[in-house]
């Protein structure tokens, strides 16, 4: 007989779906690029190149820049910009409008929270630490907490039997493709936001919920549940 699961489970990516933390990870990309006479990067651009950690922010801004360098630069650069980045976390890194309301709603529902992002947990705690919504959270985890990062279903699956859940009865809510295809890796449906990061376009990505504002967000939940359980 199926397990019954007590709670369902709504899992979040971090980095542009939680929390606009554009400011302050672009921030540490122009330290680490300006030793190579690279200008500060384009703002509105270079929001959507964040997603795949900071290696691959870092080789994207060089690419683009057609800069090539010794693999043992790049990764010395890696280490600046997570050093630089942990010492300045929260400057200019908020949550996005509506997110705690939309959290509390969940909450009263019944609904367990989680973080899945490929994020370093530790800089994922340390974030969520930092704005106070740590304990908003069941589980938190991120890129090296299992052995493979999304989109492998591994870090979802692990993420909702953590948060007492399953499959069977979640919700990834996330901003990019590689959410997109966890969820769907996973079997579990998906909400993609409007206002993260991503170079495809947001009503592209094939999520199940396009949502542009998290004042949606418990309707979208509510139906992508019923779905489920029909």
């Amino acid at each position: 007989m199926p397990q019954l699961l007590t709670h369902p489970v709504v899992a979040f990516d971090l980095d542009g779906t939680l929390v606009d933390t554009a400011p302050d990870l672009l921030d540490a990309l122009d330290l680490v690029l300006s030793p190579h006479a690279i200008p500060p990067v384009d703002r509105a651009a270079a929001r959507n190149m964040i997603g795949g950690g900071a290696r691959m922010l870092i080789v994207r801004a060089l690419d683009g820049e057609g800069v090539r360098l010794p693999e043992a630069e790049v990764e010395d650069m890696t280490r600046r910009f997570i050093a630089h980045y942990a010492a300045h976390i929260a400057d200019g890194s908020r949550p996005f409008p509506g997110l705690i309301e939309a959290l509390d709603r969940l909450e009263g529902k019944g609904v367990r929270l989680a973080v899945c992002t490929n994020k370093l947990e530790h800089l994922a705690r340390l974030l969520l630490d930092a704005l106070g919504l740590t304990q908003r959270f069941a589980v938190i985890t991120g890129a090296d907490t299992y052995a493979r990062p999304k989109p492998d279903p591994l870090p979802l699956l692990s993420t909702l039997s953590a948060a007492g859940g399953g499959a069977g009865r979640a919700v990834m809510v996330g901003d990019s493709i590689t959410d997109v295809l966890t969820a769907r890796a996973t079997g579990v449906p998906v909400v993609a936001v409007s206002f993260g990061y991503t170079e495809t376009p947001a009503h592209d990505l094939g999520a199940d919920r396009l949502i542009h504002h998290f004042d949606e967000l418990e309707q979208a939940v509510d139906e992508l549940l019923a779905r489920a359980a029909a």
